[in-house]
Protein backbone atom coordinates (compact mmCIF):
# COMPACT_ATOMS: atom_id res chain seq x y z
CA UNK A 1 0.00 0.00 0.00
CA UNK A 2 1.28 3.28 -0.98
CA UNK A 3 1.26 6.54 1.33
CA UNK A 4 -0.69 9.11 0.51
CA UNK A 5 1.10 12.64 1.08
CA UNK A 6 -0.40 16.01 0.54
CA UNK A 7 1.88 19.13 -0.77
CA UNK A 8 0.33 22.33 0.71
CA UNK A 9 1.69 25.76 -0.54
CA UNK A 10 1.62 28.47 -2.10
CA UNK A 11 5.14 28.58 -3.72
CA UNK A 12 3.98 27.22 -6.92
CA UNK A 13 7.37 26.36 -8.68
CA UNK A 14 8.59 24.57 -5.20
CA UNK A 15 5.49 22.40 -5.09
CA UNK A 16 6.14 21.50 -8.94
CA UNK A 17 9.77 20.47 -8.21
CA UNK A 18 8.89 18.63 -5.49
CA UNK A 19 6.09 16.56 -6.95
CA UNK A 20 7.97 15.54 -9.88
CA UNK A 21 10.87 14.50 -8.05
CA UNK A 22 9.04 12.66 -5.13
CA UNK A 23 7.11 11.07 -8.33
CA UNK A 24 10.10 10.08 -10.61
CA UNK A 25 11.98 8.72 -7.56
CA UNK A 26 9.33 7.00 -5.45
CA UNK A 27 6.48 6.27 -7.13
CA UNK A 28 6.57 2.98 -6.12
CA UNK A 29 6.08 4.13 -2.21
CA UNK A 30 4.06 7.13 -2.33
CA UNK A 31 0.98 8.90 -4.19
CA UNK A 32 1.29 12.72 -4.10
CA UNK A 33 -1.15 15.19 -4.41
CA UNK A 34 -0.99 19.04 -4.62
CA UNK A 35 -2.79 22.25 -3.11
CA UNK A 36 -2.14 25.57 -3.56
CA UNK A 37 -4.25 27.53 -1.70
CA UNK A 38 -5.77 27.07 2.25
CA UNK A 39 -9.67 27.26 0.80
CA UNK A 40 -8.72 24.08 -1.72
CA UNK A 41 -6.65 22.49 1.22
CA UNK A 42 -10.25 22.69 3.60
CA UNK A 43 -12.27 21.30 0.38
CA UNK A 44 -9.51 18.11 -0.34
CA UNK A 45 -9.87 17.44 3.39
CA UNK A 46 -12.79 16.72 3.17
CA UNK A 47 -12.68 15.04 -0.23
CA UNK A 48 -9.59 12.37 1.05
CA UNK A 49 -7.85 11.18 3.94
CA UNK A 50 -4.31 12.03 3.60
CA UNK A 51 -1.49 9.62 5.59
CA UNK A 52 1.33 12.66 5.83
CA UNK A 53 1.44 16.67 4.60
CA UNK A 54 4.22 18.90 3.87
CA UNK A 55 2.52 22.42 4.63
CA UNK A 56 3.72 25.78 4.53
CA UNK A 57 3.00 27.15 8.11
CA UNK A 58 0.15 29.81 7.06
CA UNK A 59 -1.57 26.19 5.36
CA UNK A 60 -1.21 24.84 9.01
CA UNK A 61 -3.79 27.61 10.53
CA UNK A 62 -7.24 26.17 11.85
CA UNK A 63 -5.64 22.60 10.27
CA UNK A 64 -7.54 20.25 13.13
CA UNK A 65 -4.66 17.21 14.65
CA UNK A 66 -7.09 15.11 12.92
CA UNK A 67 -7.23 15.41 9.82
CA UNK A 68 -3.86 14.65 8.25
CA UNK A 69 -2.13 11.12 10.53
CA UNK A 70 1.11 13.18 9.98
CA UNK A 71 1.49 16.60 9.46
CA UNK A 72 5.00 18.10 8.75
CA UNK A 73 5.38 21.66 8.68
CA UNK A 74 7.78 22.88 5.69
CA UNK A 75 10.59 24.89 8.13
CA UNK A 76 12.96 27.98 7.47
CA UNK A 77 14.89 30.05 9.34
CA UNK A 78 12.14 32.89 8.48
CA UNK A 79 9.12 30.70 9.92
CA UNK A 80 11.05 29.09 13.14
CA UNK A 81 8.82 31.20 15.74
CA UNK A 82 5.97 30.65 14.23
CA UNK A 83 5.55 26.68 13.60
CA UNK A 84 2.89 25.15 15.71
CA UNK A 85 3.83 22.64 18.50
CA UNK A 86 1.37 19.83 17.28
CA UNK A 87 3.23 19.47 14.34
CA UNK A 88 6.65 18.06 13.49
CA UNK A 89 9.12 19.98 11.50
CA UNK A 90 10.84 19.28 8.43
CA UNK A 91 13.70 21.76 6.74
CA UNK A 92 12.03 22.95 2.91
CA UNK A 93 15.51 23.74 1.68
CA UNK A 94 17.14 20.31 1.46
CA UNK A 95 17.70 17.71 -0.59
CA UNK A 96 14.54 16.22 -1.14
CA UNK A 97 15.65 12.59 -1.31
CA UNK A 98 17.05 13.11 2.49
CA UNK A 99 13.79 14.67 2.99
CA UNK A 100 11.73 12.05 1.93
CA UNK A 101 13.94 9.43 4.02
CA UNK A 102 12.66 11.66 7.20
CA UNK A 103 8.95 11.62 6.18
CA UNK A 104 8.97 7.72 5.49
CA UNK A 105 11.05 7.20 8.74
CA UNK A 106 8.31 9.30 11.09
CA UNK A 107 5.61 7.95 9.21
CA UNK A 108 6.85 4.02 9.54
CA UNK A 109 6.92 4.85 13.37
CA UNK A 110 2.83 5.59 13.34
CA UNK A 111 1.56 3.87 10.50
CA UNK A 112 -0.01 0.30 10.87
CA UNK A 113 2.05 -2.83 9.22
CA UNK A 114 -0.62 -4.41 7.00
CA UNK A 115 1.81 -7.32 6.05
CA UNK A 116 -0.02 -10.63 6.14
CA UNK A 117 1.35 -12.99 7.83
CA UNK A 118 2.22 -15.59 4.81
CA UNK A 119 3.39 -12.73 2.01
CA UNK A 120 6.74 -13.68 0.57
CA UNK A 121 7.70 -12.24 -2.68
CA UNK A 122 11.78 -12.66 -2.65
CA UNK A 123 13.51 -16.29 -3.74
CA UNK A 124 15.80 -16.21 -0.52
CA UNK A 125 19.22 -17.75 -0.67
CA UNK A 126 21.29 -18.38 2.64
CA UNK A 127 24.85 -18.34 2.41
CA UNK A 128 26.47 -20.12 5.35
CA UNK A 129 29.77 -21.87 6.12
CA UNK A 130 31.24 -23.66 9.53
CA UNK A 131 34.23 -21.99 9.04
CA UNK A 132 35.36 -18.46 8.93
CA UNK A 133 37.36 -17.06 5.89
CA UNK A 134 36.17 -19.10 3.03
CA UNK A 135 34.69 -16.25 1.17
CA UNK A 136 31.61 -16.64 2.29
CA UNK A 137 30.37 -12.80 2.22
CA UNK A 138 31.90 -12.59 -1.40
CA UNK A 139 30.08 -15.32 -3.19
CA UNK A 140 26.90 -14.07 -1.68
CA UNK A 141 27.83 -10.52 -3.18
CA UNK A 142 28.88 -12.16 -6.39
CA UNK A 143 24.98 -13.98 -6.17
CA UNK A 144 23.59 -10.61 -5.38
CA UNK A 145 25.18 -9.00 -8.19
CA UNK A 146 24.34 -11.60 -10.92
CA UNK A 147 20.92 -11.88 -9.79
CA UNK A 148 20.75 -7.71 -10.06
CA UNK A 149 22.31 -8.10 -13.92
CA UNK A 150 19.81 -9.98 -14.99
CA UNK A 151 17.06 -7.07 -13.77
CA UNK A 152 15.88 -8.54 -10.71
CA UNK A 153 15.19 -6.45 -7.76
CA UNK A 154 18.21 -7.80 -5.39
CA UNK A 155 18.74 -7.38 -1.99
CA UNK A 156 21.55 -8.32 0.06
CA UNK A 157 20.92 -8.80 4.18
CA UNK A 158 24.10 -9.35 6.03
CA UNK A 159 23.11 -11.30 9.44
CA UNK A 160 26.82 -11.66 10.28
CA UNK A 161 27.57 -10.88 14.53
CA UNK A 162 29.84 -8.40 12.23
CA UNK A 163 29.21 -7.29 9.33
CA UNK A 164 32.18 -6.66 6.28
CA UNK A 165 29.62 -4.80 4.30
CA UNK A 166 31.29 -1.29 4.30
CA UNK A 167 34.53 -3.32 2.84
CA UNK A 168 32.19 -3.34 -0.31
CA UNK A 169 29.27 -0.30 0.15
CA UNK A 170 29.10 2.98 0.62
CA UNK A 171 27.55 2.70 4.53
CA UNK A 172 27.13 6.80 5.52
CA UNK A 173 23.52 6.40 5.70
CA UNK A 174 20.76 5.71 8.20
CA UNK A 175 21.65 2.42 10.05
CA UNK A 176 19.46 -0.72 10.21
CA UNK A 177 19.51 -0.34 13.88
CA UNK A 178 16.35 1.60 12.79
CA UNK A 179 14.67 -1.21 11.79
CA UNK A 180 15.74 -3.23 15.05
CA UNK A 181 13.84 -0.88 17.18
CA UNK A 182 10.33 -0.71 15.38
CA UNK A 183 10.69 -4.74 15.40
CA UNK A 184 11.43 -5.04 19.19
CA UNK A 185 8.54 -2.52 19.78
CA UNK A 186 6.20 -4.90 17.65
CA UNK A 187 4.85 -1.14 16.12
CA UNK A 188 4.70 1.04 13.24
CA UNK A 189 5.61 -0.28 9.70
CA UNK A 190 8.56 -2.34 9.38
CA UNK A 191 7.89 -2.13 5.50
CA UNK A 192 7.93 1.68 4.96
CA UNK A 193 10.54 2.32 7.15
CA UNK A 194 12.48 -0.05 5.17
CA UNK A 195 12.28 1.91 2.11
CA UNK A 196 13.10 5.20 3.80
CA UNK A 197 16.94 3.19 4.66
CA UNK A 198 17.72 1.04 2.33
CA UNK A 199 20.33 1.71 0.18
CA UNK A 200 21.48 0.85 -3.69
CA UNK A 201 24.75 0.11 -4.54
CA UNK A 202 25.14 2.37 -7.83
CA UNK A 203 27.62 0.00 -9.34
CA UNK A 204 26.10 -3.68 -9.09
CA UNK A 205 22.53 -2.56 -8.37
CA UNK A 206 23.12 -4.53 -5.43
CA UNK A 207 20.14 -3.12 -2.59
CA UNK A 208 21.31 -3.18 1.28
CA UNK A 209 21.49 -1.81 4.62
CA UNK A 210 23.76 0.38 6.40
CA UNK A 211 25.65 -1.78 9.18
CA UNK A 212 24.31 -1.53 12.75
CA UNK A 213 25.01 1.60 14.96
CA UNK A 214 26.21 -1.02 17.70
CA UNK A 215 26.94 -4.60 16.88
CA UNK A 216 25.06 -5.63 20.24
CA UNK A 217 21.95 -4.44 17.92
CA UNK A 218 22.37 -7.68 15.83
CA UNK A 219 23.27 -10.42 18.54
CA UNK A 220 20.47 -9.42 20.50
CA UNK A 221 17.95 -10.18 17.87
CA UNK A 222 15.62 -13.18 18.58
CA UNK A 223 14.33 -15.86 16.41
CA UNK A 224 11.20 -13.85 15.83
CA UNK A 225 12.73 -10.86 15.20
CA UNK A 226 14.78 -12.66 12.48
CA UNK A 227 11.45 -13.62 11.13
CA UNK A 228 9.67 -10.38 10.93
CA UNK A 229 13.10 -8.75 9.57
CA UNK A 230 13.19 -11.31 6.61
CA UNK A 231 9.43 -10.98 5.98
CA UNK A 232 9.93 -7.31 5.39
CA UNK A 233 12.67 -7.90 3.23
CA UNK A 234 11.15 -10.69 0.72
CA UNK A 235 8.34 -8.34 0.05
CA UNK A 236 11.13 -5.48 -1.19
CA UNK A 237 12.73 -7.54 -3.34
CA UNK A 238 12.70 -10.53 -5.71
CA UNK A 239 16.00 -12.33 -4.96
CA UNK A 240 16.96 -12.27 -0.91
CA UNK A 241 20.69 -12.92 -0.26
CA UNK A 242 21.43 -13.53 3.15
CA UNK A 243 24.68 -13.68 4.76
CA UNK A 244 24.99 -15.51 7.49
CA UNK A 245 26.97 -16.00 10.85
CA UNK A 246 29.23 -19.18 11.07
CA UNK A 247 27.45 -20.11 14.35
CA UNK A 248 24.87 -23.31 13.60
CA UNK A 249 22.34 -21.60 16.35
CA UNK A 250 18.27 -21.27 16.41
CA UNK A 251 18.03 -18.62 14.05
CA UNK A 252 20.29 -20.38 11.85
CA UNK A 253 18.16 -23.11 11.42
CA UNK A 254 15.47 -20.18 10.69
CA UNK A 255 16.62 -18.95 8.19
CA UNK A 256 17.91 -22.60 6.58
CA UNK A 257 13.60 -23.61 7.14
CA UNK A 258 12.74 -20.52 5.18
CA UNK A 259 14.95 -20.21 2.57
CA UNK A 260 14.78 -21.67 -0.77
CA UNK A 261 18.38 -22.85 -1.54
CA UNK A 262 21.38 -22.62 0.75
CA UNK A 263 25.03 -22.56 -0.24
CA UNK A 264 27.67 -23.78 1.91
CA UNK A 265 30.68 -22.65 1.09
CA UNK A 266 34.42 -24.05 1.81
CA UNK A 267 37.44 -23.16 0.38
CA UNK A 268 40.96 -25.24 -0.14
CA UNK A 269 41.88 -24.93 3.56
CA UNK A 270 42.03 -28.46 5.68
CA UNK A 271 40.29 -26.81 8.25
CA UNK A 272 37.12 -25.81 6.36
CA UNK A 273 36.44 -28.66 4.37
CA UNK A 274 36.91 -30.56 7.93
CA UNK A 275 34.57 -28.50 9.18
CA UNK A 276 31.43 -28.51 6.31
CA UNK A 277 32.18 -32.92 6.55
CA UNK A 278 31.46 -32.82 10.20
CA UNK A 279 28.10 -30.55 9.85
CA UNK A 280 26.98 -33.28 6.82
CA UNK A 281 28.00 -36.40 9.01
CA UNK A 282 27.55 -35.54 12.57
CA UNK A 283 24.62 -32.62 12.67
CA UNK A 284 21.36 -33.67 12.40
CA UNK A 285 20.41 -30.49 10.79
CA UNK A 286 22.02 -31.57 7.09
CA UNK A 287 19.45 -34.59 6.47
CA UNK A 288 16.48 -31.93 7.33
CA UNK A 289 18.35 -28.99 4.16
CA UNK A 290 20.14 -31.41 2.36
CA UNK A 291 17.56 -31.28 -0.82
CA UNK A 292 17.80 -27.49 -1.04
CA UNK A 293 21.28 -27.13 -0.32
CA UNK A 294 24.72 -26.17 -3.21
CA UNK A 295 27.98 -26.76 -2.61
CA UNK A 296 29.94 -23.77 -2.85
CA UNK A 297 33.84 -24.36 -4.05
CA UNK A 298 35.29 -21.17 -3.17
CA UNK A 299 39.09 -19.87 -4.51
CA UNK A 300 39.69 -22.83 -6.46
CA UNK A 301 39.04 -25.13 -3.95
CA UNK A 302 38.47 -29.25 -4.79
CA UNK A 303 35.61 -30.73 -2.84
CA UNK A 304 35.82 -33.78 -4.42
CA UNK A 305 34.43 -35.69 -1.48
CA UNK A 306 31.40 -34.12 -2.11
CA UNK A 307 30.66 -35.88 -5.42
CA UNK A 308 27.31 -33.86 -6.59
CA UNK A 309 26.08 -32.27 -9.69
CA UNK A 310 24.36 -28.92 -7.17
CA UNK A 311 28.40 -27.75 -7.20
CA UNK A 312 28.96 -24.47 -7.73
CA UNK A 313 32.91 -24.12 -8.64
CA UNK A 314 34.78 -20.39 -8.11
CA UNK A 315 38.12 -19.56 -9.16
CA UNK A 316 40.98 -17.62 -7.19
CA UNK A 317 40.47 -14.32 -8.03
CA UNK A 318 44.02 -12.44 -6.90
CA UNK A 319 43.01 -8.70 -6.41
CA UNK A 320 43.36 -6.10 -3.39
CA UNK A 321 39.95 -4.62 -4.22
CA UNK A 322 37.01 -6.51 -2.37
CA UNK A 323 34.57 -5.30 -4.72
CA UNK A 324 36.14 -6.17 -7.71
CA UNK A 325 36.29 -10.20 -6.50
CA UNK A 326 32.74 -10.68 -6.14
CA UNK A 327 32.18 -8.61 -9.09
CA UNK A 328 34.29 -11.14 -11.23
CA UNK A 329 33.14 -14.54 -9.72
CA UNK A 330 29.12 -12.90 -10.65
CA UNK A 331 29.73 -13.82 -13.98
CA UNK A 332 30.81 -17.42 -12.86
CA UNK A 333 26.79 -17.34 -11.71
CA UNK A 334 23.98 -18.87 -13.48
CA UNK A 335 20.88 -19.67 -11.72
CA UNK A 336 22.59 -20.41 -8.39
CA UNK A 337 24.66 -23.22 -10.59
CA UNK A 338 27.76 -22.03 -12.22
CA UNK A 339 27.67 -23.10 -15.81
CA UNK A 340 29.28 -26.34 -17.02
CA UNK A 341 31.80 -24.74 -19.06
CA UNK A 342 33.19 -22.17 -17.10
CA UNK A 343 34.39 -24.52 -14.65
CA UNK A 344 37.69 -23.76 -13.77
CA UNK A 345 40.25 -26.31 -12.61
Amino acid sequence: MKMNLLIASDDKEYSEHLSKTLLKSFSDVVVVSVCSSQKRLKEMLKEQKYDTALLEVSFCKDLGTNDIQLPFVLWTEDAKNHIPEDFVKIRKYQRISLMFEDVLENYAKVSTNTRGIDVKKANITAVWSPSGGVGKTTVALALAAFEASQDKQAMYLNLESFSSASGYFDTSGKSISTIFELIETSGGNINILMQSILRRDSASNISYFCCPDNFDDMNILSTQHISSLIAACSELADELIIDMSCLCDERARYVFEVADRIFLVSDNTNTAQVKLEHFMNRHNLFSQIKDKVYFVANKGAKLGKLSTKEMISLPLVESSDERKIYKVLSSFMKGGVVKEEQKHD
